[in-house]
Order: C-alpha cells, then sequence, then structure tokens
C-alpha cells in the first residue's frame, strides 16, 4: 500500500519504545528513519488532505500546505539527481563501448608454457575457540570464521553485538561477535 505520512516527533516515541532494545542505537534509528522519510515511495504519499499516523497507526492531525509542498521539491530534487546519473552513466557506457570498438594493435603472441601439475598441500586445520567477552576489545587480534576457513583480523570498533574488524589485507568489516575465534 501506500506509505503514509508519520507524525511529528516520531522519533521521540520511538526511541522511548526502544529504549530497552539493546540492538538499537538511537543513531540507527536515526538513519533508518531518514531513508524511510525520503524514499519516493514516502514522499508520493505526502499529498494534501493526507493523514499522520502515531506508530500504533492512529491518525495524528492533517498535513499542512508547506510540508506537502517539502515533500513535492524533494521527490523532484531526488529524480532530477537520478536522472542526471543515469544520463551520465549513459555518456560514459557510449563513450566506453566506441573506444573498445577500435581494435588494439595486434602482439604477436608467444607459444604457451605448459602447466606444472599443482601439487596439493596437506594442511591441517588449526584448532580455534571462541571468544569470551572479556576478550572482545579493540586492538585484540582475532581470527574471523569466514566461510571455507579463518582470517586473522583486528578488532576496531565494539557495538553491541556488533564488532568492526580490519583484516591484514585492510578490508573493515562488521561482523557478529559469534563468529570471532581466538
Amino acid at each position: 500500500g501506500e506509505a503514509k505520512p508519520l507524525k511529528i516527533g516520531i522519533f521521540q516515541d520511538l526511541a522511548e519504545r526502544l529504549n530497552e532494545d539493546e540492538k538499537v542505537s538511537k543513531t540507527q534509528l536515526r538513519a533508518a528513519l531518514r531513508q524511510y522519510t525520503s524514499s519516493w515511495r514516502y514522499l508520493h504519499g505526502v499529498k494534501p488532505g493526507a493523514v499522520r499516523v502515531d506508530l500504533d497507526g492512529n491518525p495524528c492531525g492533517e498535513l499542512e500546505e508547506e510540508h506537502v509542498e517539502h515533500a513535492k521539491a524533494t521527490l523532484a530534487e531526488s529524480k532530477a539527481k537520478v536522472q542526471a546519473r543515469r544520463k551520465e552513466q549513459a555518456q560514459k557506457a557510449r563513450e566506453e563501448g566506441k573506444a573498445k570498438a577500435k581494435p588494439a594493435a595486434k602482439k604477436p603472441q608467444q607459444p604457451r608454457r605448459a602447466n606444472k601439475p599443482k601439487v596439493q598441500k596437506e594442511s591441517k586445520p588449526v584448532e580455534t575457540r571462541a571468544l569470551n567477552a572479556d576478550e572482545i576489545t579493540i586492538g585484540n587480534a582475532v581470527n574471523v570464521n569466514m566461510g571455507k576457513g579463518n582470517m586473522a583480523a583486528t578488532i576496531v570498533e565494539v557495538n553491541k553485538d556488533d564488532v568492526r574488524v580490519q583484516l591484514a589485507n585492510g578490508l573493515q568489516m562488521v561482523v557478529k561477535a559469534e563468529h570471532l575465534r581466538a
């Protein structure tokens, strides 16, 4: 269905309801609300005569004209940005297509060398154990359980159940604490 305009001050209501929940911070809540209220679906629903709703879906006041105008302007601006970005990407794709169409001068190919048969190394899996809560501290060297094996990493940030780690190659990622190993 169509998204209904939210009550002014709904952030405080949400924060009060979720203050017991340790998994959701106010920053995450604010970001989620901003993303939702700037979506095209929400902005389309902001029309004259539309009624705002609270957390329980109860009506709580009609939209003011200035809010409707702001939503229209925001929607038009957002659509214009997307259209400009698409036009730019299409232009780049066209230029790349023209560049690829011109064949490069052929280099004389060298004969291929025969591949040596690969010798598989027999590596025994390293025994690891789950981390204790007191071992999850910033700067601690850990292993991250990923797919086929573990990868060495360093803890950069701890946020409730989520832990941001930096892998040996410099990549930072957020993982659940249960995927960390000693």
